[in-house]
């Protein structure tokens, strides 16, 4: 089902919200018809009214359990995504737009209709036939949430595609669709040439792969405006290499080019906005495959920045190609460089799927990134950069190794391991999604998600407002 904004329309049908306290709020046929169905208003729950003669004459969101934490609102309003797939087509508004509605809520509305259907035969919506239409509260800037939903789509589609159509040279081509689309430059450097250019562990992470890896880079905006830099992994598929993963592990690793998907949904929110930046996204586009030329564990390799990198796994490939993309990166000292990845089991063992963790040595931009969580409700959680935890990279051999000999806070020594391949940079954060929704919400099915970028976006728009 399909969710248009209107800023006006005739006969619209009436959405009330009731949460978990109780019904008193509605109008009194309402309330008793919610009392009849016995609608307890569960978080994103919906109920559909009939008048006298059983026409639709309204619906009931529920809201759930209230509290008073920073951020409830928020997230409640989130559940307008709920209406997307549970509404006849027609014409719609909130009742009381105090309770739920405004610019999250409008969102949520049109991001809780996404579904990916490419691959099926028969295209059925949720819901019903038909799109709803639904009026914009005051004060919405429709076209800033179109535009941020289209980044958060293209997020979700282009991890989604499977990996049969979404390899490196695919992906390549996703890039430079965008690109085409804004006027950005986009140069890519592939196969042997990345060793010619200095890339060399990209090209050791993609090179067993029948689709050679590459480098992508997007440029757009002004040359003498602030310079910021999204990097974003782009293992296109993950076997785990040599140290291969078990057939389990497998099975979601179309996903492993979440970064490139989500700095790409961003980019587009950014170029959209005609934000006053100087754009560059790098995705090292890579399938870290098995064949006669993988590379090896106890391999050597020497990165963009000279620093030599003993394998200690070869599923750890994804700081690798990251490394010498941020080093390219940091070569022209951006005012702002951002890298996401889906780098580490570790980070969803601590915060699990829905919270994105993230690094940063600057307090200030930390503090502008997790109220941005809040207030568009696209959870986000500051992790420590603990330095003592870097001697655990060290190697015998070689200047570091790209794991550490324990278990202990994988996804804290990944940013480590990155934060060495960053020195000129004026600002710099890391990552580390999961790219995945694993249970459905309000906001979207299963599937591939944007996380992050809404909320990064909310402080570039900030730092940067459009002219």
């Amino acid at each position: 089902m399909t969710v248009t904004l209107v800023s006006d329309t005739a006969a619209a049908l009436p959405v009330w919200t009731a949460d978990k306290v109780g019904l008193a709020a509605l109008p009194a046929a309402t309330a008793d018809w919610a009392r009849i169905a016995r609608f307890s208003a569960e978080a994103g729950a919906v109920l559909i009214v009939p008048d006298t003669k059983g026409n639709v004459a309204g619906a009931i969101l529920g809201l759930g359990k209230g509290g008073a934490e920073e951020g409830v609102m928020q997230r409640r309003a989130l559940l307008a995504g709920a209406l997307a797939g549970k509404l006849p087509a027609g014409d719609w508004y909130f009742a009381d737009e105090t309770a739920v509605g405004g610019p999250l809520a409008a969102l949520a509305l049109i991001l809780g209709g996404y579904r990916f259907d490419r691959y099926r035969s028969s295209k059925t919506a949720d819901g019903g036939d038909g799109d709803i239409r639904f009026l914009a509260a005051e004060g919405c800037d429709r076209a800033d949430i179109e535009s941020i939903a289209a980044g958060v789509f293209l997020a979700r589609d282009l991890i989604n595609t499977p990996t049969s159509d979404m390899g490196p040279a695919e992906l390549e081509g996703a890039l430079r669709s965008l690109g085409d689309g804004f006027g950005a430059r986009v140069e890519t450097i592939a196969g042997d040439a990345l060793l010619e250019r200095n890339f060399p562990m990209i090209h050791a992470v993609g090179r067993a792969s029948a689709s050679a890896p590459r480098l992508l880079d997007l440029c757009w905006g002004r040359p003498d405006d602030p310079k910021l830099t999204l990097v974003g992994k782009g293992v296109c598929f993950d076997t785990g290499g040599l140290d291969i993963k078990p057939a389990s592990g497998m099975l979601l690793m179309k996903k492993d080019m979440g970064g490139a998907a989500n700095v790409l949904g961003l980019a587009r929110m950014v170029m959209a906005a005609k934000l006053p930046v100087r754009l560059r996204v790098l995705i090292p586009a890579v399938e870290n495959a098995i064949s006669g030329d993988a590379f090896r564990p106890g391999d050597v390799l020497t990165s963009r920045k000279g620093k030599t990198v003993e394998i200690g796994n070869t599923d750890a490939e994804g700081r690798l190609v990251l490394a010498d993309a941020l080093a390219l990166a940091d070569e022209e000292a951006p005012d702002l460089l951002i890298d996401m990845a889906t780098l580490t089991g570790a980070a969803r063992v601590a915060l699990g799927p829905d919270i994105a963790p993230f690094y940063t040595e600057d307090t200030a931009l930390a503090g502008e990134i997790a109220q941005a969580g809040l207030d568009v409700a696209d959870p986000v959680w500051r992790m420590p950069l603990w330095q003592p935890y870097a001697a655990n990279l060290a190697s015998k051999i070689a200047d570091t190794n790209n794991v550490t000999s324990d278990a202990f806070a994988g996804s804290v020594t990944a940013a480590l391991f990155l934060q060495g391949f960053v020195e000129k940079a004026k600002s710099w954060s890391h990552f580390d999604i999961y790219g995945w929704r694993p249970k459905p919400s309000p906001i979207g099915p299963v599937g591939g998600e944007a996380q992050a970028i809404r909320a990064l976006f909310a402080v570039l728009k900030t730092r940067f407002p459009a002219r």
